[in-house]
């Protein structure tokens, strides 16, 4: 792998470490990453997942001061962030190559417009206490709802993995009453650390993983979860999301133009439909605009 790949694949990862210690949505600049540096999207999304893991771990432990005071939360939401990963990697190991392609910019506009609905909400302000104000978690009365929406979010989360953190900050503010925001997200990067986990596995024991850049995203990605956790508290991350939202944007517009647009055309009809759980790199890297990535 030359150099320019290698820092396109560093660079992402990275940004997207700080991004979702910060705020979320940090798969919307380490997938377009990956696949800029060569990747098609099915192996880059899988490739991102097994990279960010490491990077959700670097956060969670972070966020331990945080995460003290809600394990009974927890241990309510495990089980079905583990289920749902866990399907959700296999339905992405048995989507053909070209139906995972054509969902790829519906998906990210889904993630997109997510945290673009999380910016529109006011801003949660931080428990510190004092008359009429709960720092605990009202757990509802039916938590088999609460299971059911958790394990959808995780299934989502195995199969593509972009806007969860934004998926599980919505479920957990809908109970969480005027529990510090910090709090709310030291518990999504737990939950997102383990849904990527589970996928990671998959997708390493599946082969789906590109063996060059997942040393190099892994290693950047927990750079910037160290660095992202250590600012959270000390910038606006509504800032940060803004500018993910608009990168967002782009991204989708890019996608659709090459999957759908005229010059696509010539590609899709002259390219067979790949069987379930293919992982050739380079079956769908000329219909972005960039060449397969070797691994050696």
């Amino acid at each position: 792998m030359d150099l320019t790949r290698a820092a396109l694949l560093a660079g992402g990862a990275a940004v997207a470490g700080v991004i979702n210690a910060v705020a979320g949505g940090g798969t919307l600049v380490s997938f377009p990453a990956a696949i800029a540096a060569g990747l098609a999207p099915l192996p880059a999304n899988a490739t991102n997942a097994v990279a960010l893991t490491p990077a959700s771990l670097a956060s969670a432990w972070a966020y331990r001061r945080e995460l003290s005071r809600d394990y009974r939360v927890l241990r309510v939401l495990l089980l079905p962030s583990l289920l749902g990963g866990i399907v959700g990697s296999a339905l992405l190991l048995v989507t053909p190559q070209r139906v995972f392609d054509a969902a790829v910019p519906g998906l990210v506009l889904l993630a997109t417009l997510l945290l673009f609905w999380q910016n529109l909400r006011p801003p949660r302000p931080s428990a510190k206490g004092g008359a009429g104000v709960s720092e605990e978690f009202a757990l509802p009365s039916r938590p088999w709802l609460v299971f059911l929406l958790q394990f959808l979010v995780s299934v989502y989360g195995g199969y593509f993995g972009a806007g969860i953190g934004i998926m599980m900050l919505a479920l957990l503010s809908s109970f969480a009453g005027n529990v510090d925001i910090h709090r709310m997200n030291a518990i999504k990067t737990v939950l997102a650390s383990l849904i990527n986990g589970v996928a990671a596995i998959a997708f390493v024991f599946a082969g789906a993983v590109d063996a060059v850049a997942t040393p190099i995203m892994m290693a950047a990605a927990v750079v910037g979860s160290f660095a992202g956790a250590a600012v959270a508290r000390r910038i606006e991350p509504r800032k940060v999301r803004w500018f993910v939202v608009v990168l967002g944007l782009v991204l989708t517009a890019k996608l659709a133009w090459d999957r759908f647009g005229p010059a696509a055309e010539p590609s899709r009809a002259a390219r067979p439909d790949s069987p379930p759980q293919t992982v050739d790199r380079g079956a769908t890297a000329a219909g972005t605009g960039f060449a397969p990535t070797s691994t050696g």
